[in-house]
């Protein structure tokens, strides 16, 4: 009997230590490694005109320009209906900014700059946290003919100090993650056998087998 309940003590113990603690350490991380974005919130998305390195370029420039002017407008407001009041009774003045970061930038294209409650956004993945596509409530500003790439962040709270874009696509991620799967697969599978043998030892050596 006192046989049998050292084996069972023992055995816990060995299946415990070999127990995996990557998934529990990975999903901190991933607590603190990306910035949840609230129900009531407001965005910037911008639309380059195309993928070229001057529109892109131009596109930044836009960036920088409308959020540093966008941030000093809210930064003391922590209402989202006085947000939204001043966000779009700025948009004169949005529109001043872009026009003219497009002649510094000497970017002979047309713009547009929209305030609405169902702005489409891409999904995004951000580290390893997923933002799900779908209509947002943003400013949003395409430029010339908007076929380039996006950029985007949450102007209210002001969440702009993350930059969003620089995740991957979920088209970009899969493979990422298929070699990620190969990988956590056989880790699991060299786990499991390092379980058996410990577990064929204890039998072994209790001679139980």
């Amino acid at each position: 009997m006192m046989k049998k309940l050292v084996f069972f003590v023992f055995a816990i113990i060995i299946i415990f230590l070999l127990m995996p603690t990557k998934g529990m350490f990975q999903q901190a991380s991933n607590d603190q490694g990306y910035q949840v974005i609230p129900d009531d919130a407001i965005r910037l998305r911008i639309l380059a005109n195309s993928d070229g390195d001057g529109d892109q370029k131009v596109k930044q420039t836009v960036r920088d320009a409308v959020n540093k002017s966008i941030a000093g407008w809210v930064e003391n407001i922590a209402d989202i209906d006085e947000a939204r009041k001043v966000i779009q009774g700025k948009l004169p003045e949005i529109e001043q900014i872009v026009e003219n970061v497009l002649e510094a930038e000497n970017a002979s294209q047309s713009f547009q700059v929209e305030y609405g409650e169902n702005v489409s956004f891409p999904a995004k993945l951000y580290g390893n946290y997923l933002y799900p596509a779908g209509e947002y409530e943003a400013v949003l500003i395409t430029l010339g003919e908007g076929e380039g790439s996006n950029w985007w962040c949450v102007l209210f709270p002001p969440l702009c100090f993350l930059d969003f874009s620089s995740g991957t696509t979920v088209a970009e991620a899969s493979s990422a993650d298929q070699q990620d799967d190969k990988v956590e697969k056989k880790q699991q599978k060299e786990t499991d056998d390092d379980e058996v043998k410990v577990k064929f030892f204890l039998f072994e050596w209790l001679g139980l087998s």
